[in-house]
């Protein structure tokens, strides 16, 4: 439909699709539009022209982004495309040869040079005032913070390396400052992500960065201990945490309450084979050993995982070492998903590919297994008093997170007698009863 004539501020609808790390893209994006002086839309109808931040990571991920295009196109016309897609060449343009420009992920300049070319800039960035945390499509008490781009692994699933390129980590003094803008912005929970949290400072061999005067090793153990110092005691929580040994260092950080007690670790199977046809590291007895281990220092921590069933090659047998391990691990939190090829991946060209049917069947006997441990790890909650983020108060209650528990993957907390209470608040609550997901409780 035709545009108002009274629209004088050019205006850029946006769409954000896939992970975290691509959501802190489509935020550096949008807050460079608004420096220059751009509006946001949330109509295709008032829009200018649209911005799709895409995700290429599996099949369903590529199929939902071609057909956001596909939307954006027909209900304003005018489209530039972003993001993981992006990067897999031809394939955008392929499906829909119509848009205005193509760019990769995690590449602020280009798509601002798209729009410029197609809306132009409505005045000078210099004089334009932005949030000093920039603009955030989170709700305003938690934020990710991106520690680095890219990966150095070659997992044979996964083409991240091909989309994002291997591992280029901030300079720690950047993203302090920017920790400490979201702070004082009023964030309450700071959620450290990157392709690989662990491996930070790996690619500039731990060069040294200075903070406040004070040289520091650009390396996840004095980064999250100078998180950790930030006024204002903000909950910080890392995910994608790769396993290596100095993982063992954050444990007494979480003890002395400094990280919350959480580790997101993607440890994809148990099988020692099925480890090394997947290209990641093969000894599950000594992960188990360290999970023991990290428990004794901190019995609170909280892990969280993700697994691939039916890899191609996988035994009924292997299928079997990996429930085993379930029950040796007893982890708090865990994902599934049955293996599916990924144009590009080196997964492909493996031999044992398991039917479809079969797949399901076993991550269904996985989610069973994982879903009678989620049940009595959170049962054994009960009873306890828990510290709670509250995200949303509604009539009748609210919805809150425990230390245990990532905005929009994890469980919740939900809380009765919650009327004098407001999102982005810490709160008591009592838990008296609980599920295989989440806990009930009420204000303490």
């Amino acid at each position: 439909m035709r545009k108002s004539s009274r629209k004088t501020t050019p205006r850029v609808g946006f769409v954000s699709l896939g992970c975290p790390k691509a959501l802190v893209d489509s935020e550096r994006v949008l807050t460079q539009l608004r420096a220059e002086g751009y509006a946001t839309s949330a109509s295709y109808r008032d829009a200018d022209l649209v911005i799709v931040n895409t995700c290429g990571f599996i099949d369903a991920a590529v199929e939902e982004s071609l057909d956001a295009i596909g939307e954006a196109l027909a209900e304003n016309g005018k489209v530039i495309v972003t993001g993981c897609l992006g990067a897999k060449d031809g394939m955008v343009r392929s499906a829909h040869p119509s848009v205005l420009a193509v760019t990769g992920p995690h590449d602020t300049d280009a798509v601002m040079r798209a729009v410029h070319d197609h809306l132009k800039r409505p005045h000078d960035p210099y004089t334009d005032l932005v949030p000093p945390q920039g603009v955030r499509l989170t709700p305003r008490h938690y934020a990710y913070l991106k520690i680095s781009e890219g990966c150095n692994h070659r997992c044979s699933f996964c083409i991240i390396p091909s989309l994002r390129g291997d591992l280029v980590s901030r300079p720690l003094g950047e993203v302090m400052q920017e920790a400490e803008r979201l702070v004082d912005a009023g964030v309450r929970e700071l959620l450290v992500i990157s392709q690989d949290t662990s491996a930070y400072g790996v690619d500039i061999k731990y060069r040294t960065g200075f903070w406040n005067g004070r040289p520091m090793k650009t390396r996840l153990t004095e980064l999250a201990r100078a998180l950790g110092d930030l006024p204002g005691a903000p909950w910080l929580r890392l995910h994608y945490v790769y396993p290596y040994p100095h993982v063992d260092e954050l444990i007494p950080l979480m003890a002395e309450g400094r990280l919350l007690p959480y580790l997101d670790i993607p440890f994809q199977h148990a099988s020692a084979r099925i480890l090394k046809r997947m290209k990641r590291p093969a000894n599950a007895e000594n992960v188990l050993e360290r999970i023991a281990a990290w428990r004794r220092i901190c019995p609170e921590l909280a892990i969280r995982s993700t697994f691939i069933v039916g890899f191609p090659g996988e035994t009924e047998a292997e299928f079997g070492e990996l429930l085993d391990f379930l029950d040796e691990a007893q982890l708090d939190r865990v994902g599934c998903f049955a293996y599916s090829p990924v144009d590009g991946a080196a997964a492909n060209e493996l031999d044992g590919a398991v039917a479809e049917e079969l797949k399901e069947e076993r991550r269904a006997r996985f989610m069973h297994a994982q879903a009678r441990i989620s049940r009595a790890r959170l049962e054994a909650k009960v009873g306890r008093r828990l510290r709670v983020l509250v995200d949303t108060v509604e009539e009748g209650g609210a919805k809150a997170r425990s230390t245990a528990d990532a905005p929009e993957i994890d469980g919740v907390v939900h809380v009765r007698h919650a009327r004098k209470l407001q999102a982005g608040e810490f709160a008591e609550v009592l838990i008296e009863k609980s599920d295989e997901h989440d806990l009930y409780g009420r204000v303490a």
